[in-house]
């Protein structure tokens, strides 16, 4: 007797069919499970074992094997529960094998039946439609599946509720998308008092997926501004929202099957290891930079972090995706993010105060920052200096524009961008056009050319660097509603992106 369920082994977001083959044949009564199984999916067989006790359903004196195909994938996670299960009672005739076979199924069971929560229902949901199979899972991820909706998602309780439905004793209701959480709790820009330069460059940077180094004192509102930032930028489009929330589901960061509309926004502590920020770990897991994906990674005291986990991001900004590189597989996931860096001038953090800064100015702030390599620090288009703000000034109303004025703005600045580059599935923002395609579009006309040349001359900008001011120039076009980009977006751009950029832009 046998009989052959199906469901997923996750490679990154990506969800690999797996066969799951039951074979019940004299000999020797035993239970094996094999085909690369890490523990918890070993121990299922417990777990199958009571759960088909509480249905009052004997396993019998004989030799009972379970294969899960293709053997040298690794399998992890107590999602195959369910399918093993199913597998084992179509080998046993109690339910007929071509329709268990119709189904890709996961889930954990309880010791009395009951299934429990896993994750990946998303992409798992996405493999079933490709395979052109219904998904059976949990109650619990029934409302996540459904997003999918290429194909039917039957969130089941117990696994006497997925029998009764395969038998057509108790059918279930295909589930429903869970709802649409909507953007609550956002913090205005205008309760920012004063730093007006520091606003325009997290709009810009917003507005162009810019990454954005903040260099203040302490208190000087860097984690303030950075904290504004998802209140500006646009929503998630649909696919973008599918893309991220993937990703999320692979660690169980969907709350009740609602996907959001609005931009992940991450921060980590500068203690993360270099696994929680790039990925790996148990199962190569994502990092907080593909968690950041379509969103923002705030990373606060950024001299702070492990100096690998620094130049380890390098890469991931170049090419938005991150590859975890194990023994027997490599894993890739996609981390096209914003990356915002706060830092303090100096150890002391008061190297711009001669009553407050340490004995070793300006030593400490050249050591401090130098923590930040030249490679890493030209990846940022956006290096702002924060000032502190005076006591007086924290009496004052309210002044600058509201978050929903600057976010219109931003929205406005993005839709010129989704129109200029909707042919190229590659590039969605300036931020990632290169090559032939940014000389297209962000070409300044003859006076901009004139500047941006005599500031690569004098500052020595890198060939990243002034594409990187072209990127920008084009972004700060966009959002004054401009088509060429002239002087004026030009020297807005080098202003954001070198000190001493006054005497550049005069000269």
């Amino acid at each position: 007797m046998g009989a052959t369920a199906y469901t997923v082994a996750f490679q990154g977001i990506e969800a690999r069919l797996v066969e799951v083959q039951c074979a019940v044949t004299p000999g020797m009564p035993n239970f094996a499970l094999v085909g690369l199984p890490d523990k918890a999916v070993s121990e299922a067989k417990e777990r199958v074992r009571s759960a088909l006790s509480a249905l009052n359903i004997a396993l019998p004196s004989k030799r009972i094997t379970i294969n899960l195909s293709p053997a040298d994938l690794p399998k992890e996670g107590s999602h195959f529960d369910l399918p093993i299960a199913l597998a084992l009672v179509a080998a046993l005739e109690i339910l007929p094998a071509d329709l268990v076979a119709e189904t890709v199924a996961l889930g954990e069971l309880s010791l009395n039946g009951a299934l429990v929560q896993v994750i990946g229902a998303l992409p798992a949901a996405m493999a079933a439609a490709e395979a052109e199979k219904a998904l059976i899972c949990p109650k619990a991820c029934g409302a996540e599946a459904a997003w999918v909706g290429a194909t039917p998602v039957y969130a089941a309780g117990s696994l006497g509720d997925v029998i009764a439905h395969v038998l057509g004793r108790r059918p279930i209701e295909p589930a429903k998308p869970g709802e649409v959480a909507g953007p609550e709790g956002l913090r205005d820009m205008r309760e920012v008092k004063g730093q007006e330069r520091a606003k325009r460059a997290l709009e810009i940077a917003a507005a162009g997926r810019h990454h954005m180094l903040l260099v203040g004192p302490p208190g000087s509102g860097k984690s303030m501004l950075a904290a504004r930032l998802p209140g500006i930028l646009p929503p998630l489009s649909p696919v973008e929202a599918l893309e991220t929330s993937m990703i999320h589901s692979l660690v169980g960061l969907i709350e009740e099957g609602g996907i959001s509309r609005l931009r992940p926004f991450r921060e980590p502590h500068h203690t993360a290891s270099m696994a929680a920020i790039v990925g790996g770990g148990r199962g190569a897991r994502p990092g907080e930079i593909s968690l950041a994906h379509n969103g923002v990674l705030f990373m606060d005291e950024f001299p702070e972090f492990s100096r690998a986990v620094l130049e380890t991001l390098r890469q991931p900004i170049e090419t938005g995706e991150v590859v975890v590189a194990r023994a027997n597989a490599h894993v890739r996931y996609p981390c096209r993010f914003l990356l915002i860096a706060a830092a303090n001038p100096c150890k002391c953090g008061h190297l711009s105060d001669p009553a407050r800064a340490c004995a070793r100015v300006p030593h400490c702030g050249e050591e401090y920052l130098g923590r930040i390599s030249g490679p890493l620090m030209d990846r940022f288009d956006l290096r702002i200096e924060v000032p502190p703000v005076g006591f007086t000034d924290l009496d004052l109303p309210e002044s600058g524009d509201s978050s929903a004025r600057v976010a219109a703005r931003v929205s406005a600045a993005r839709a010129l961008q989704a129109e200029r580059y909707g042919a190229d599935a590659g590039c969605r923002v300036n931020a990632d056009a290169e090559g032939a395609v940014l000389e297209r579009v962000a070409t300044p006309d003859a006076e901009g050319r004139a500047l941006l040349g005599r500031v690569a001359e004098r500052f020595g900008l890198s060939a990243r660097g002034y594409h990187r001011v072209l990127r920008v120039a084009r972004t700060i076009a966009d959002l004054d509603g401009a088509t060429p980009v002239s002087r004026r977006h030009v020297a807005e751009a080098v202003s954001f992106r070198l000190s001493g950029e006054r005497e550049a832009v005069a000269g």
